[in-house]
């Protein structure tokens, strides 16, 4: 019984007859050479990513080798974002843009030239997308020429990850809402000049810390109003202990964000609140001129002007910071910069955005929550988590 058993296991039953004949055939030769094809894109593609999957993994270049990213608005933040996210090797990305090449795109954008300015059918989108493949041959890129406003919710249901640049708030929160119809993360982002913002509504977010164990145990609980700790594991990695401490975010939408206060901790010291950045006051201020006038952005006229400070100085008392942080030359520097774009300010921001949602692709590493403001004059780009907070009737404020 055990020699039939042994013969079995070879592939051949008891009578000599093949158990399993196709299991002892070699494969057909279009199935070799499918297989061979395969194994040497794989080959060739570790090799080009193998620095990016020594930083953080197979699983998670995978993971962006899978993505499907919309990217809206192809100005120089856009161009950018397109750029690293090919770089790193994403599957695939739809650029959209429905604005014809002007003569000031060629200020600071890299992925169109003079050539196109002009021309009846260069659409910033359909310019670009044949200068982005160069980057990167292997992902599939796509130009679409429609007005994002005429676009449905579900339009956004076929993309992993949705970015939306240099646009106003209207449009943004249309967007957003969409993407939180089909339960689909969005980042938007915009420039102006020395500053610029990036925004993250990731709905909600699982990711995983990886740390040195430590001897006090980690506590599944809440560790703020929009992070908790779920779940943790380990491993040894180089003789060493490791835990796995996996969290989830939760966010809020960009609507709800610019309305919603400070976090208490930020505005319950007079030393913090001076370390606010007025930017985030100009910011709201400059939405709301969206929202009051109909119009982008504010001239140089006497009636803008006197508007937008207006605006400006009740933003900043509802955000309870000091009247002496909104400096004069700070809203004079910020109205002189609006609609402009610097490429040192937008290569940053690209650059920032992206990786974010090469982290957030991957689950590795803490997202940006959920206002990222960057002022380069300073130097700076704090992150503020803007939620709107109800205290309940007892213990701490919840979202």
């Amino acid at each position: 019984m055990a020699e039939n058993d042994q013969q079995v296991n070879d592939g051949v039953s008891a009578n000599g007859v093949p158990a399993n004949p196709a299991a002892i055939l070699p494969p057909p030769p279009q199935a070799q050479a499918i297989s061979a094809v395969w194994d040497l894109q794989l080959a060739d593609e570790i090799a080009l990513y193998d620095r990016q999957i020594r930083l953080w993994g197979v699983k998670a270049q995978e993971r962006l080798r899978s993505a499907n990213i919309l990217l809206i608005g192809m100005k120089a933040l856009a161009n950018e974002i397109a750029k690293n996210l090919v770089l790193a090797g994403i599957g695939s990305l739809t650029i959209l843009d429905d604005q014809l090449i002007a003569e000031e795109d060629l200020g600071s954008q890299f992925f169109i030239s003079e050539l196109h300015v002009g021309m009846n059918y260069s659409q910033r989108a359909a310019a670009a997308v044949p200068q982005v493949r160069t980057l990167n041959p292997r992902v599939a890129l796509h130009a679409d020429m429609e007005n994002i406003l005429l676009k449905p919710p579900e339009f956004y249901s076929m993309f992993d990850m949705i970015i939306a640049t240099d646009l106003d708030l209207a449009p943004l929160s249309m967007i957003n809402a969409a993407c939180r119809f089909v339960n689909k993360p969005f980042y938007a982002a915009g420039s102006h000049g020395f500053y610029g913002f990036i925004f993250a509504d990731l709905i909600s977010h699982d990711y995983v810390i990886e740390r040195e164990k430590s001897n006090v145990p980690t506590q599944l609980k809440a560790e703020t109003v929009t992070r908790t700790i779920i779940a943790t594991n380990t491993k040894k990695e180089n003789g060493k202990q490791i835990e796995m401490v996996t969290k989830r975010e939760f966010y809020s939408p960009i609507n709800l964000a610019n309305t919603s206060p400070l976090q208490p901790e930020q505005t319950n010291s007079w030393r913090r609140k001076v370390q606010i950045t007025p930017l985030l006051t100009c910011l709201r201020a400059l939405w709301e001129f969206q929202n009051m006038s109909g119009r982008s952005l504010p001239t140089h006229s006497h009636a803008d002007l006197e508007l937008f400070t207006t605006l400006a100085t009740e933003k900043h008392k509802e955000l309870q910071l000091p009247t002496e942080t909104l400096r004069s030359e700070f809203l004079r520097s910020f109205l002189q910069n609006v609609g402009s774009e610097i490429a040192p300010v937008t290569a940053f921001l690209g650059g920032q955005l992206a990786q974010d949602v090469i982290n957030v692709l991957g689950q590795r590493e803490q997202p940006i929550q959920n206002f990222l403001l960057f002022d380069s004059e300073e130097s700076k780009g704090p992150v503020y988590a803007l939620h709107p907070i109800f205290p309940p009737l007892d213990g701490p404020p919840v979202v």
